[in-house]
């Protein structure tokens, strides 16, 4: 049976802190060694930091996210690594790069770039053309960035289709809103189904500026069941043994593939192939892998978590330590307050009231009872 012990590193980047993002990233990298991690992903511009805006218009930045990239090549001697970084060309592209055993091997450019709701890609980055698909140990495996996998067609169909992925790996950095983890897993077991592949989503975690990131990796298999769930609103490294073999099996029940193959010239010649080499040693006695599937979280409770985890981010990314909050008594201060507290702890938050002579008596004491309430708690 042909399988793979895939991980997905769900991390917390800030963005431009290239040195503590790359930092993360290999000591990553060292904990999946230890498990027996044969390819290891991390999220779309995991060194930089997502979104970086501005930080684009600068070469030196652009350069440093290189110097970066070369220390998470010297740290992955023996593993596979796919990582999202910005790569510099004629131009700049929003990129993965492909990494085994110690060397670059190949670097995919993002083809679909957002220009809508939160998003601004278009503004800083050349779209990229060509499909990535490689082969490790003679398992196939097709390479797309966010948004390139929301598009029903390619680069995901030319990849399973004329690539031969058995295993479609999505690095993102897909921002949060209030049910959009149940939305983005349809699609995603769509496209599994769709293209008779497995499909691993490795989503970026963590708060920046107004954006919040969930989390939530998913692996789904051939036929769109969820394999695999990761957790939301935190970091973790997130394993799995893939069975390869059935999505042969199932291919080979589908006779409309062998009909689709035969079409469309041009989209095959738009996948670009990279053999990785074998490495000679065995691969031995591996660790077991925990058999955890995270079950999503109710629905107010999603949007708290929410809350407190772009707060708790966006206070200490920007290097605070405390918050002031102003508490009237009512319901709204009282709410901010109480998130506050749950990221930052309460020794952090000073809780201030200005009551002016218009202000009730019951108002004054309930403001004045917060603290005590967090105290006790």
């Amino acid at each position: 049976m042909r399988t793979l012990r895939l991980g997905m590193g769900q991390i917390n980047p800030t963005v431009g802190n290239l040195g503590g993002n790359t930092q993360k990233i290999v000591q990553y990298i060292h904990n999946a060694k230890e498990m027996g991690t044969e390819l290891l992903t991390f999220p779309e511009l995991s060194i930089p930091g997502y979104p970086p805006e501005d930080l684009l218009l600068m070469p030196r930045f652009i350069d440093a996210n290189l110097e970066c990239l070369q220390e998470v090549v010297t740290a992955s001697e023996s593993i596979t690594v796919l990582v999202g970084f910005v790569d510099r060309r004629d131009d700049i592209y929003n990129a993965a790069a492909l990494i085994h055993d110690g060397t670059l091997e190949a670097v995919y450019h993002k083809i679909h770039l957002p220009n809508y709701g939160v998003f601004d890609e278009r503004r800083y980055f050349q779209p990229g053309r060509e499909f990535l698909v490689f082969s490790l140990r003679g398992i196939t495996v097709g390479v797309n960035i966010c948004e390139d996998i929301w598009y029903p067609g390619n680069p995901t169909r030319a990849q399973a289709l004329h690539g031969g992925a058995e295993i479609i790996v999505n690095i993102s950095a897909s921002p949060y809103h209030a049910g959009k983890g149940h939305f983005r897993e349809r699609m995603l077991a769509t496209r599994a189904a769709d293209n008779t592949t497995i499909v691993a989503f490795n989503n970026l975690v963590g708060g920046q500026d107004e954006l919040v990131f969930d989390g939530e990796s998913m692996i789904l298999d051939e036929s769109g069941s969820l394999i695999q769930r990761g957790k939301k609103f935190e970091e973790q490294l997130i394993l799995v043994d893939l069975d390869v073999e059935a999505v042969f099996r199932r291919r080979l029940h589908d006779p409309r593939r062998r009909e689709a193959k035969l079409e469309d010239r041009a989209e095959r010649e738009l996948v670009c192939r990279v053999n990785l080499p074998e490495k000679g040693e065995s691969r031995g006695k591996r660790p077991r892998i925990p058999q955890e599937l995270n079950e999503p979280l109710q629905p107010i409770q999603e949007i708290y978590e929410a809350l407190v985890l772009g707060t708790r981010d966006y206070v200490r990314k920007n290097g605070f330590d405390k918050a002031v909050i102003g508490l009237s008594g009512g319901i709204d201060s009282s709410l901010v307050a109480t998130i506050a507290v749950d990221a930052l702890g309460a020794e952090n938050v000073i809780g201030v009231s200005m009551p002016s002579h218009y202000t009730s008596g019951e108002s004054r004491d309930d403001a004045e009872s917060y603290p005590r309430i967090w105290e006790s708690n």
